[in-house]
């Protein structure tokens, strides 16, 4: 089975996540090339990680055609340009969370893959992890009974990360921390929202800064949704039904599952599976999709993809939070 040559578009702190990931899979995954727009910089982080090929632009990298894979590690206003540039040089792609700043990107950039049947898929890894499974096992199982509360909050207060503040960077909590929270409630309740009911604290840049949300869904169940990048750290997720709770420690990368009844007994604690960092699973995932000929990943296909895109554009519309490029235009404009 031949390897897969993965380049990465960045060279930030999620690209290193990437990269250790990437050398924990030498089997299945080459770490081939790198690009930054400084070559020093995109040099320097493939001499760290053993990667083949440094790129000084991200277009070397797209105009490479031993690169099976690009990994998109740049800042969320980045994506879609980016990938497309990908895209458009037939390069199969993993998007860094979120996927686009917006659904109308999102919407144009998985047209422009199905159009050259171009791999595309987001790199949301929550959904590509294993104990995902073992929360809805437990579900399925029906040990908690009848599910009709969630809960989710990931603070963490991020005052030192610039591109939080800026809203030319599609800076804010939703898109970096509240997706997650979007995701848990997306996962095990599904998105047949009746009603939403939502507040945010914007900062003096109009990003938002903490978010209330929540979630009444047709069938009577209801999501409360916390999210903020001024407190924390808090990241946890509670799923309460009419016999016990299944409550989640990490929401982004499970570390402990814990059920208990109604009175508060502990009735199970499965165990996590060992992992590399947890980023293994969505690479993973992309090549068997690519390998069966698929233009998406099965963990988390484009309908999923623009669901929750779809559900970040509402709740910004509610809260009046709106990014420069969005009025501009560019990359597909943010009012429909």
């Amino acid at each position: 089975m031949k390897r897969i040559n993965m380049a990465i578009m960045g060279a930030g702190n999620i690209a290193r996540q990437i990269a250790a990931a990437i050398n924990g899979l030498e089997g299945r995954v080459c770490a081939y090339g790198v690009a930054s727009r400084n070559q020093e910089r995109a040099e320097a982080f493939a001499k760290e990680w053993h990667f083949q090929r440094a790129y000084g632009s991200y277009e070397e990298l797209a105009e490479d055609p031993e690169v099976d894979l690009v990994y998109i590690a740049t800042p969320h206003a980045m994506h879609y340009d980016n990938a497309r540039l990908c895209v458009e040089h037939g390069r199969a792609v993993l998007v860094e969370k979120a996927f686009t700043a917006n659904a109308v990107q999102a919407r144009e950039l998985i047209r422009l893959a199905r159009e050259r049947h171009v791999f595309l898929t987001e790199a949301i890894w929550t959904r590509y992890l294993p104990a995902r499974q073992i929360v809805e096992s437990l579900l399925d199982e029906g040990i908690i009974g009848d599910p009709h509360t969630l809960e989710a909050e990931f603070s963490v207060p991020l005052s030192h990360v610039q591109r939080m503040y800026d809203p030319a960077l599609a800076g804010g909590a939703l898109l970096d921390l509240g997706m997650y929270c979007l995701t848990f409630a997306s996962m095990y309740f599904g998105d047949e929202i009746a009603r939403v009911e939502s507040h945010a604290e914007k900062l003096d840049t109009g990003v938002d800064a903490r978010d209330e949300i929540e979630y009444i869904y047709r069938d009577g169940r209801k999501a409360h949704l916390r999210t903020s990048m001024v407190t924390g750290p808090v990241n946890r997720g509670e799923i309460r039904g009419t016999r016990g709770r299944i409550e989640v420690d990490n929401l982004n990368n499970y570390v402990a599952i814990r059920v208990y009844d109604l009175a508060g007994n502990l009735l199970r604690e499965p165990e996590i599976p060992a992992q590399i960092n947890g980023y293994e699973y969505e690479v993973l995932a992309c090549v068997r999709a690519m390998e069966a000929g698929r233009l998406e990943c099965d963990e988390m296909p484009h309908a999923q993809t623009l669901e929750i895109m779809e559900q970040m554009d509402r709740l910004r519309r509610e809260w009046g939070v709106v990014y420069p490029f969005e009025t501009e235009g560019r990359g597909g404009a943010f009012i429909e």
